[in-house]
C-alpha cells in the first residue's frame, strides 16, 4: 500500500511541480531474472533541453526524425548521467528503450547478473548540464524492503543499503 501511495504521490508531484526540474529513477530487483530495471522519468522539454546542449542534430522525442539517432543520444546521455555500483562493483546497463507518456519521457535500462542486491550506489548527475535547480529522486525496491532518496543539485551520490 505504502508503495501505491508513494508512486501516485511522485506522479502528482512531478505533474504538479515543473516548472520544477525533476527526475524520477526506480529500481526493481527482479531475483526471478536476476536483473535490475530500471525506469527513468523525466519531462521531455527538460531531456530535450539537455540533449539539444550535448548533441547534434535535431532533438524530437515525441516525433523523432531519426529513432536510432535518438536512442543513440538518449541511451549515451543517460549512460554518461548514470551510473551503477551493485555490491561495490560497476554495474553497467543495457538500453532497452523509451517512451512518452503526457508530459514526461520514460527511459527502460536493465542490470544483468544481479542475484542479490545489498548495495547500490547511485551517481546521478540527470539534467545537471541543464539546470542548477534539478532534483534527482530515486526509489528502489529488492524483496519487501524498499529505499528512496531525494538529491538537490549539486549533490549527485546515493548509497542504499539492504
Amino acid at each position: 500500500m505504502a508503495t501505491v501511495l508513494l508512486h501516485s504521490f511522485l506522479s502528482i508531484f512531478l505533474g504538479l511541480m515543473h516548472p520544477f526540474y525533476v527526475s524520477m529513477t526506480d529500481i526493481q530487483h527482479n531475483t526471478t531474472n536476476k536483473s535490475l530495471e530500471i525506469s527513468v522519468r523525466i519531462f521531455t522539454d527538460d531531456f530535450e533541453g539537455a540533449l539539444r546542449k550535448n548533441y547534434p542534430g535535431k532533438i524530437d522525442l515525441i516525433h523523432p526524425p531519426d529513432k536510432n539517432a535518438i536512442n543513440h543520444d538518449v541511451a549515451d546521455y543517460i549512460n554518461k548521467h548514470l551510473q551503477l555500483q551493485v555490491n561495490g562493483k560497476p554495474a553497467p546497463y543495457t538500453f532497452v528503450g523509451f517512451e512518452q507518456q503526457e508530459e514526461s519521457t520514460w527511459c527502460y535500462f536493465e542490470v544483468s547478473n544481479v542475484a542479490t542486491l545489498q548495495q547500490l550506489q547511485i551517481t546521478n548527475t540527470l539534467l545537471h548540464d541543464y539546470n542548477t535547480n534539478q532534483i534527482n529522486m530515486m526509489h528502489i525496491k529488492t524483496g519487501s524492503k524498499e529505499k528512496s532518496d531525494k538529491l538537490d543539485y549539486p549533490d549527485a551520490v546515493a548509497k542504499f543499503v539492504f
